[in-house]
């Protein structure tokens, strides 16, 4: 797949020199906020990536190439137009032959920023096992990539619209370690908290660092979770937003809305119903985890750059 792969300057130049780079998906600028906030959002976490010591690499589909890094045409063009794809591991070959464009999801970032050599991705939320998915079998696909692509997801935890415990317990079985950041308990993206404790708590960057480098060296190839919360001044109430989310997926299920349209579908109800709040919470929480993986990235990159 290497030969679809395009850089930045800054991008190729960052890898060329072994310095820390992170990886930032496109869903949440072309499906997860409405513009003029999702491009807003798009170009300040990439600067928050720059002036935490690493260099951001924005991940999209364009004209048959998967691009590592993004111009800031091409952030606008994924902002605004209303045709781009939902891409996960499926549909790489669809979009990439058929030369349309693709915003990644969490699934379809981990396998590029592999194949660019980026082991540190930055994201709002994971996808998870769906409410009622003992009966859909409505399971996201970034599930099974976290067990098989060695890249670090710093995220808020699952999406809240999710069932946690039954997502916790897959991650388990599939030998993914889940690191709380500086919090015992996994959040739950708008809320700090779920009721679901984490794997380990780590309190710095470098400790996460040594368990990365630790991890891959002992050849255990997968990614792993660092679930860093929101801030607890953008935080929504945990029992609050839980009322909301019972309300979304009823409408949802009212309405017949399946697949991947679900997510979208879920988180722009629960914006309407917190009278946007949602939106701003979302917003924070990717500054966050943004800042949390530059810091991340550059004490693994020290400590693989030191040969330890």
């Amino acid at each position: 797949m290497k030969q679809y792969l395009t850089f930045t300057e800054e991008v190729r130049h960052a890898l060329e020199n072994n310095l820390p780079v992170v990886a930032l998906e496109t869903t949440i600028i072309s499906h997860g906020m409405p513009y003029p906030q999702n491009i807003e959002m798009a170009k300040e976490v990439e600067q928050i990536i720059r002036d935490n010591g690493a260099v951001p690499a924005t991940i999209g589909i364009m004209d048959g190439k998967i691009k590592i890094g993004l111009t800031e045409s091409e952030l606008e063009e994924f902002a605004t137009n209303k045709s781009v794809e939902k891409v996960s591991r499926r549909d790489f070959p669809y979009i990439l032959a058929s030369g349309k464009i693709g915003a990644t999801t969490v699934a379809a970032t981990m396998i590029a920023a592999d194949l660019a050599g980026i082991r540190m991705f930055a994201t709002g939320g994971i996808g998870g096992v769906h409410r009622d998915g003992e009966i859909t079998w409505d399971v996201s696909a970034d599930l099974t990539e976290l067990a098989q692509t060695s890249v670090a997801v710093v995220c808020a935890g699952a999406k809240s619209i999710l069932d946690i415990g039954r997502t916790l317990e897959y991650l388990e079985t599939q030998g993914v370690p889940v690191v709380g950041y500086r919090t015992a308990e996994f959040p739950s993206f708008f809320a700090r908290e779920s009721g679901f404790g984490v794997d380990f708590r780590l309190d710095t960057p470098e400790e996460v660092g040594t368990l990365m480098n630790t991890k891959w060296k002992l050849g255990l190839t997968g990614g792993l979770i660092i679930a860093n919360p929101v801030p607890e001044a953008d935080a929504l109430d945990h029992k609050q937003i839980e009322g909301v989310i019972l309300q979304a997926l009823k409408e949802a299920k009212e309405n017949n809305i399946a697949g991947k349209k679900v997510t979208p579908f879920l988180l722009d109800k629960v914006k309407q119903l917190t009278a946007g709040k949602s939106l701003q919470t979302n917003i924070a929480l990717v500054r966050h985890n943004a800042e949390v993986a530059a810091k991340v990235a550059a004490a693994y990159q020290k400590e693989v750059n030191a040969g330890k």
